[in-house]
């Protein structure tokens, strides 16, 4: 009897709190969040315009289904190539490309000087039946397709699904796994190309758009800003690839690669192309090729099928502040170090040497070694471009005709290099210099034949290098040649321990060329006094 009459009364009280809580005054919503009129303007504004790049992009964005014969996924479930950082980049595609063995081994050896928390898995290189999505957009009016290499490569059919649900089998045109670009051809396909952009121009903090078919999602658009601009040393397309990145916050997930960056103004200034990411998602870190660079590189794509390098025939490397210093230069100066230059190539015809510092090419300033390097890859071969450079301090020009990246031989590098004269036998006893924290001998035939450089060869023997030092800072080993020393301004040929000695009695820092046997050619670095 009490449960049922405590029951009621409950049933009363709620229905007591009910009507107190109906008749109270209540407080008014807004119909929108507080907000100041200009503000919302803008915000409105915003809006406005990316609804406005988005309606006219999704027309020319395209998914991709690449089926065939295509790396099998690992037992973790990845099938994305990682970067070589610990969370290292990986393509946005579902059916991107595994790495190589040799790929593995190269990141993997980069991984553990990272010394990151990250583990990385063997992955196998087994063939098997599978497909995979990825996003492109529409190039031109001849039904071409840029996309990326990962996403096509090894696929026996390519299917293309546009915006409207039509669906074509698409033709491959052609590749380039060393920038990550493919080129794909629909028939009897009338779509709206993509305009192009200017990747040249873009500043950090644009605003952009990532455009594709996320985890299959089609037309999918995402808004970010561009977080930097030439990444090119990151080694996402490999050791022998070319990559000038654009990094941006817009996510970019599997299934993004081979879709456009767009600017506000609708125009593709990238292909997005890879992620670093720990869980195979967006970390807000992707990265998308350039426009300028994807478009030389497909224009050569639709013409002949395949991409043939420029190359002018030189071994570049970085020019360091230090390394500026002793070419008489200001520290600050940027630009490309000529290492060496290839015997017969077109950089020897045009008279370069090695200690040339390459300042601007094709009347546009050189940044670094990277860019000059992708900077001539995709220009005309058989052209002439006008070169600027810095010898003995003072500024020089040239014109250099390009050659086939595939007629000029690499391990040739260094064959320009006059030898220096005969200089009178040394003991071979090792002499320690302290202050750089390495010990020198003259090389004989006989450490020649040993180290495989070759019986003819000149210049000190690196016997030993003292851990934490200076010389093991710049990546000195044992083995390792020093051939030239940077005298006045000049690459010139070191013959002696004790010519070595004297320069470093009188400076606290010294230019030096080393060269190691198991790489062709060499290159310049700085020694510098233990502080």
């Amino acid at each position: 009897m009490f449960k049922k009459n405590a029951v009621a009364w409950v049933a009363v009280g709620m229905s007591a709190t009910s009507l107190v809580y109906n008749a109270a005054p209540r407080r008014s919503v807004p119909a929108i969040a507080p907000m100041a009129s200009e503000e919302l303007k803008t915000a409105k504004a915003l809006s406005t315009a990316f609804h406005n790049v988005a309606e006219f992009a999704h027309e020319s964005v395209v998914q991709i289904s690449a089926e065939g014969k295509r790396p099998q996924k690992s037992a973790s479930g990845g099938n994305n190539r990682r970067g070589p950082n610990p969370n290292g980049p990986m393509p946005g595609g579902p059916g991107g490309q595994q790495m190589t063995p040799e790929q593995f081994e190269e990141l993997f050896k980069r991984f553990q000087e990272g010394a990151a928390p990250f583990k990385f898995e063997r992955q196998q290189q087994s063939q098997t039946p599978s497909s995979g999505t990825g996003s492109g957009f529409v190039y031109d009016d001849k039904g071409h397709i840029v996309t990326n290499n990962h996403v096509v490569e090894g696929a026996d059919v390519i299917k293309v699904s546009f915006h409207d649900g039509e669906e074509y089998i698409a033709k491959l045109v052609g590749r380039d796994p060393q920038s990550d670009i493919a080129v794909l051809k629909v028939e009897k396909a009338s779509y709206r190309p993509l305009p192009l952009g200017d990747s040249v121009g873009l500043k950090v903090g644009e605003l952009v758009m990532a455009v594709g078919s996320p985890f299959g999602l089609d037309s999918s658009f995402t808004v970010g800003i561009v977080s930097a601009t030439h990444r090119n040393d990151l080694g996402i397309v490999g050791q022998k690839g070319y990559e000038d990145f654009i990094q941006t916050d817009a996510a970019i997930n599997p299934g993004n690669s081979g879709g456009p960056l767009v600017d506000m103004n609708g125009h593709v200034v990238g292909v997005n192309s890879a992620i670093v990411s720990g869980s195979r998602g967006n970390d807000g870190v992707g990265f998308a090729i350039p426009i300028d660079m994807a478009a030389k590189l497909a224009d050569k794509l639709i013409a002949r099928g395949k991409v043939e390098r420029a190359m002018m025939g030189i071994n570049l490397g970085p020019l360091s502040p230090s390394l500026a210093r002793q070419f008489g230069l200001d520290p600050k100066t940027p630009g490309a170090m000529v290492q060496d230059v290839v015997a017969g190539s077109p950089a020897a015809s045009a008279g370069l040497k090695s200690g040339d510092i390459i300042t601007r090419f094709d009347n546009k300033p050189v940044d670094s070694w990277l860019a000059l390097r992708n900077r001539v890859s995709v220009s005309d071969i058989g052209k002439p471009y006008e070169i600027g450079y810095m010898r003995e301090g003072r500024q020089a020009v040239a014109k250099v005709v390009l050659g086939s990246a595939e007629k000029i031989d690499p391990l040739r590098a260094g064959a320009e290099v006059e030898k220096p004269a005969e200089a009178k036998p040394e003991p071979v006893s090792a002499t320690s210099f302290e202050q750089f924290g390495l010990s020198l001998q003259a090389i004989t035939p006989e450490l020649a034949d040993k180290f495989g450089y070759g019986r003819e060869a000149k210049g000190l023997l690196v016997a030993a290098v003292k851990e934490g030092s200076p010389a093991e800072a710049i990546g000195l080993q044992e083995g390792f040649l020093i051939s030239k020393v940077v005298k006045n301004r000049i690459p010139a040929a070191l013959t002696s321990v004790k010519e070595f000695q004297e320069l470093a009695e009188k400076a606290d820092e010294l230019a030096v060329y080393v060269q190691s046997p198991r790489s062709p050619g060499g290159r310049f670095v700085t020694l510098s006094k233990q502080k």
